[in-house]
């Protein structure tokens, strides 16, 4: 069993997946690259940025509200309503429990995110010292609620008073201060561990990159020889079917139609080989077609000229001359004569198959006259063709036959004089031609046999009934095309009418 052979469309989507599917691969581990190193970085910068704030203001902003709380210029109470503005000192005091209760979130918010092992002992220490500073402060807030309660109470000695207040400066200097000091060097301490991290990352960005570019050009290298070899074998396999394509369409153009192309590529290269050969197999028929509808139409013109030129019709026609000029009859000899040779000439027409209209109704109305001077006891005709369609183009001899089946058919075995009446107009851009008798006319299985007969035609000789109907049903279809032709329509008793479709030709002017 034979292997299935890929298409050429699977051919290329491989060769785009060998090209593009490195190139993916390697685009995204870039993006993840770059997408660890930069959230690194952005975490490095977070973390300095929002500790940062306690370097330059912590410290400052504590041992300044827990000096004005110290020295009475603002109490505890006052304080935890909210910062105070002084107005005097143009500063603000803050809360120092609600900037112990922030920081402490901030520093565990931190302790999380931390990029650096060392950073992690800091942040602890920097909440131990939070908690020592939480404690001075409620010590100080005791001590003084008891020195304004002393206040309050005469009689006490100064002397107590003066030992509370220089306890609270001691806890100011030695608890507060120094616990917002050692913060602040946490804090400085853990700037630094963060920042020694960007060192780390610039050295482990600078290895990836490496690999990076490594893997880059191997990738790159792979994609561009598979890539290679791929495409070549796609190139040999369309090329070459093409290449033979190119010889069959030279060897049909110069006249050979039985050659045929091998091709097994298995994809639409072949399918378009084989419908060219299909192609090539039904242009070699057509032009024998061709061929063999050119035999019959000369085959069918020729007996036409052998029908319409026939020696009955001269020598009946010479003889009534003969007839009349031994009668004395100058006048229709002389008609008669002119008419007999405006035929001739219109038959001959210098070799041309295509006459104007004006010439084809002449052509028939010298055939007409003709008949007329033999048959007046029974005959009798009218030709009403619009004027507008005599510039117009047709094949020679194609009223004449229909007129004289008419004639010969309808009109001659009818008791009584006959009418033949030919008509010409122009419909839906389409020129018509009406020939109507009024003779004997078909009965409805005549009309059938005779409309078959016309249909089926074989280019064999049928010199009977309805020949000259099919010779020129038969060359109207070939000069026309099948869209063109004849149509008849009969009563037994009443007549035959022939329509008459071609198409609607200006004959250029000389």
């Amino acid at each position: 069993m034979s292997r299935k052979r890929w298409s050429l469309k699977q051919r290329l989507l491989l060769l785009n997946a060998i090209v593009m599917v490195p190139l993916g691969v390697l685009a995204i581990y870039l993006i993840v690259v770059m997408k660890d190193f930069t959230g690194a970085y952005n975490q490095i910068v977070k973390n300095v940025t929002a500790i940062n704030n306690y370097n330059l203001n912590f410290k400052e902003e504590m041992d300044y509200a827990m000096y004005r709380v110290v020295i009475g210029s603002v109490s505890f109470d006052e304080l935890k309503k909210g910062d105070k503005i002084d107005d005097i000192y143009s500063s603000v005091v803050k809360n120092p429990y609600l900037m112990i209760e922030e920081a402490r979130e901030d520093f565990k918010n931190l302790e999380l995110v931390i990029t650096n092992p060392n950073s992690a002992g800091k942040i602890q220490g920097i909440l131990t010292s939070l908690d020592s500073l939480e404690h001075a402060i409620n010590k100080l807030e005791e001590n003084l609620k008891y020195q304004y309660g002393q206040e309050k109470y005469e009689g006490q000695e100064n002397g107590n008073l003066r030992s509370v207040y220089t306890e609270n400066m001691n806890l100011l200097e030695n608890d507060v201060r120094s616990t917002t000091t050692m913060i602040q060097e946490f804090v400085q301490q853990y700037i630094y561990y963060e920042t020694q991290s960007f060192e780390t990352i610039r050295i482990d960005l600078e290895r990836q990159v490496g690999q990076a570019v490594m893997l880059s050009a191997i990738l790159l290298a792979a994609s561009l020889l598979a890539g290679g070899l791929v495409s070549g074998k796609i190139v040999d396999s369309v090329t070459g079917p093409i290449k033979g394509l190119c010889m069959a369409a030279e060897e049909m153009g110069e006249g050979d139609f039985d050659s045929r192309i091998e091709v097994e590529s298995g994809d639409e290269i072949q399918i378009l080989a084989k419908g060219f050969d299909q192609m090539r197999g039904k242009i070699k028929t057509l032009i024998q077609d061709v061929k063999i509808e050119q035999s019959n139409l000369r085959a069918t013109e020729l007996k036409l000229l052998q029908v319409q030129i026939n020696p009955h019709f001269l020598y009946n026609t010479l003889d009534a001359i003969v007839w009349m000029a031994e009668g004395g009859q100058n006048k229709e000899v002389i008609s008669m004569t002119t008419s007999l040779s405006d035929f001739f000439r219109t038959a001959l027409s210098g070799g041309r198959d295509f006459i104007t209209v004006a010439e084809e109704e002449k052509h028939v109305h010298s055939y007409l006259r003709i008949q007329r001077y033999r048959y007046q006891d029974i005959l009798e005709y009218k030709i009403h063709i619009d004027q507008e369609l005599y510039p117009c183009r047709v094949l020679k001899m194609t009223l004449q036959p229909i007129v004289e089946n008419a004639l010969y058919h309808g009109i001659k075995n009818k008791r009584g004089k006959g009418m033949i009446q030919i008509r010409g107009y122009e419909k839906d851009g389409k020129v018509i031609f009406e020939v109507e008798d009024n003779g004997i006319g078909m009965t409805e299985e005549k009309l059938k046999n005779l409309r078959w007969k016309i249909r089926n035609y074989t280019g064999e000789g049928e010199e009977g009934r309805g020949f000259g109907l099919v010779n020129v049903e038969e060359r109207l279809k070939l000069n026309y095309g099948k869209e063109y032709g004849l149509h008849i329509d009969s009563k037994e008793g009443k007549g035959t009418i022939v329509y008459i479709c071609v198409p609607k030709d200006i004959a250029p002017t000389s």
